[in-house]
């Protein structure tokens, strides 16, 4: 058997001595770069990441190890996958190739060497395949999102990785591979004819691979091989979409408004982003995912949520010495990531939901404009309106409090009295005459079904939801404290609401002010369950084509996918995004009350997905979703009707009722 490389003599040096100067020198870059981000990232805020073990462990085997988002991209993810697998079961061959086999000859024990080897070879094979395949789609089948960019730096890592597998059947072709256990390592050795000095080289080919894979990857977006178990292990394990009050106290609940003492609001400067927040930086893998599915940007706005977590990274590299001094650059967060971008997010949180290492996009723009708002004064003048009406009408359409149940005058239902269930109208059902027909229908199936129902009337509050999405925390929680202090009168234990932003605000995030024992339904919900117990009639569809645009605070964030299928029978054509990847109607994170260029509007986008359908009816389970695709169904042409589940539902009970109505007159004439 040939001498091992690192045991050979190269002129004057020694192969342990080539050795130690390119990984000393390459370990050390490491070291320093990963040294240097870890220092950045601790100068974050603090931030309560260390509950939920169980949780948090579980996570890490199915996101991390199991790669349950990456596959998600069935393509893509999958090479991704290849690579990854393949890497941790070669990872001790470098161990044992730096060591000149000392770890499988002297470590290992010999009933584990097969086993081992087997492993070892799986892993190079299985990197191998990703690596190529991955190689190929770029440079033959380039996706439309890598087209027109720098593709240097992928290209040249995938180049590294088919290096260190390639010649890694190579290296150990001389080393006697089992037939069984190594069959490629056999074949080479077998079959080809392979000279000392080729062996050697593709030694020293394998090991120059590592040490530039190891200079790269704290360089470049391969540091996520490092930051992704922090980050995937630190996720936030509150529900989606839901926003943390300005201050808490040691049992992590909101500290009132009126014992609040706080210095500043949301974000300003990067070490007021916590440090969980920071990581998101250097855990980006720019797989371009979260850009893919974000509204903002597929309507040509200037956002685009990759570039928001780029631009994180890069302000720490670039303003490091001043960072790590404990000063403060002159530029601030805002300033980097831009107005346009802050402003654009409709927080539908999809980006979220599709990033494959739990990067948090959302929260790092809506706490930038908690300080826009609240602080610094840099926000869309138009929010000025609905701000005041919140603050001055609890509603930013500005009507009147005594307005609020007028929609209700003659449907017989309580008003601000204690009820069983209490259907928490929202702002948009109150005064909205579109929406109000929402209302009636979804009282009257409640009634129907029999049960105990009653609305809130002039004590209703808006949710505050409009405020908290747009920055305006002071105000959510003034909201927020006032409609908790109603429910506590009242004694209000179970709420239905028909608007999935407040179906989200009351019963995830209202819990943070002291309405823990609040169960909050959605409307869909709810007739889902009548329906199931014999309480209200199943959906005739009557020959007419349904389709349901799952509204992104319902089904997404919300995960109340199968309810409003439920009570329609099903849907005849779904959209193309439907259900968790359904596609925004645009008008979230408070974009209802503000302007949008006339041709950047993402409510066109869903409309025109809408119409392909065919359906002769979309089905919807949100107010402003109602208004949004009405108006795009109407820009694209369509003649599509646009209704609530609930009003399809009691439109249905109301012409049987005719029906049974007239039939009985013509019997009785």
């Amino acid at each position: 058997m040939m001498k091992h490389p690192l045991e050979m003599q190269y002129g004057p040096l020694d192969g342990w001595t080539i050795l130690l100067f390119m990984g000393g020198l390459s370990i050390s870059f490491f070291l320093f770069q990963v040294i240097k981000a870890t220092r950045l990232v601790m100068l974050g805020s603090p931030d309560n990441r260390f509950d939920s073990w169980g949780l948090r462990i579980k996570e890490m085997l199915v996101g991390w190890l199991g790669q349950k988002k990456v596959l998600r991209d069935r393509v893509a993810g999958t090479m991704h996958v290849l690579m990854f697998w393949g890497f941790l079961m070669l990872g001790s061959d470098m161990l044992d190739l730096a060591s000149a086999n000392y770890f499988s000859e002297n470590l290992l024990p010999s009933i584990f060497k097969n086993p081992w080897n087997g492993i070892v070879e799986l892993g190079y094979t299985t990197a191998l395949i990703g690596a190529t395949a991955a190689l190929i789609r770029r440079v033959a089948f380039t996706p439309d999102k890598l087209k027109g960019k720098s593709q240097l730096e992928g290209n040249f890592i995938l180049v590294l990785i088919l290096t260190i597998t390639s010649t890694s059947f190579i290296i150990e072709s001389p080393e006697n591979p089992s037939s069984t256990w190594e069959p490629i390592g056999f074949f080479v050795s077998d079959s080809l004819d392979l000279s000392s000095s080729v062996i050697v080289a593709s030694y020293w080919a394998h090991m120059f691979a590592i040490c530039c894979f190891l200079v790269l990857i704290p360089v470049s977006k391969h540091m996520h091989l490092v930051m992704a178990i922090p980050n995937v292990f630190f996720h936030d394990t509150n529900a989606m979409g839901t926003m943390r009050p300005l201050a808490v106290d040691e049992n992590g609940k909101a500290i009132p408004l009126e014992d609040l003492d706080i210095d500043s609001f949301g974000v300003s400067t990067f070490d007021q982003y916590t440090w969980r927040q920071i990581i998101d930086g250097w855990s980006c893998t720019s797989c371009a995912r979260c850009q893919d599915v974000c509204p903002a940007y597929e309507s040509g706005k200037g956002l685009n949520p990759m570039q928001v977590i780029h631009d994180v990274r890069n302000y720490a590299n670039e303003h490091a010495p001043i960072l790590l001094k404990g000063e403060n650059p002159e530029e601030t967060m805002l300033a980097r990531i831009t107005s346009e971008a802050v402003w654009a997010c409709t927080t539908c949180n999809a980006c979220v939901d599709i990033c494959p290492l739990y990067i948090e996009h959302v929260p790092k723009l809506t706490d930038l404009r908690r300080n826009a708002m609240m602080e610094t004064m840099e926000y869309p003048e138009e929010l000025n309106v609905a701000m005041g009406n919140l603050e001055s009408a609890s509603n930013p359409y500005g009507f009147g409090p005594h307005e609020r149940a007028d929609w209700a005058s003659d449907l017989d239902v309580k008003v601000g009295q204690p009820a069983e269930y209490i259907y928490f109208v929202g702002c948009a059902a109150s005064f909205d005459e579109r929406n109000q027909k929402v209302a009636r229908a979804t009282i009257s199936l409640m009634k129907e079904a029999g049960l105990d129902v009653g609305i809130l009337g002039m004590q209703e509050g808006c949710s505050g939801d409009p405020a908290r999405r747009a920055g305006n925390e002071y105000l959510f929680q003034m909201l927020a404290e006032t409609n908790i202090m109603t429910f506590q009168e009242l004694g209000v234990k179970r709420i239905v609401a028909s608007c999935p932003h407040c179906f989200h605000t009351l019963g995830k995030e209202y819990s943070d002010y002291g309405a823990d024992e609040l169960e909050v339904f959605h409307h869909t919900e709810i007739m889902a369950k009548l329906q199931e117990e014999g309480k209200l009639p199943d959906f005739d569809k009557e020959g007419k084509s349904i389709t349901f645009h799952d509204p992104c605070y319902l089904g997404r964030i919300g995960d109340v996918i199968d309810e409003p299928r439920s009570v329609l029978g099903g849907v005849d054509v779904e959209i193309e995004r439907h259900g968790k990847d359904s596609f925004c109607c645009g008008a979230g994170g408070a974009q209802m009350w503000m302007e949008e260029d006339s041709d950047k509007r993402v409510n066109k986008i869903r409309a025109e997905e809408i119409a392909a359908t065919g359906c002769d009816t979309v089905a919807i389970g949100c107010p402003f979703c109602s208004v949004m695709v009405k108006d795009g169904l109407d820009t694209v042409g369509s003649e599509m009707d646009v209704k609530d589940v609930a009003e399809l539902l009691w439109e249905q009970i109301v012409a049987r009722d005719k029906e049974i109505h007239s039939a009985t007159s013509l019997t009785n004439d």
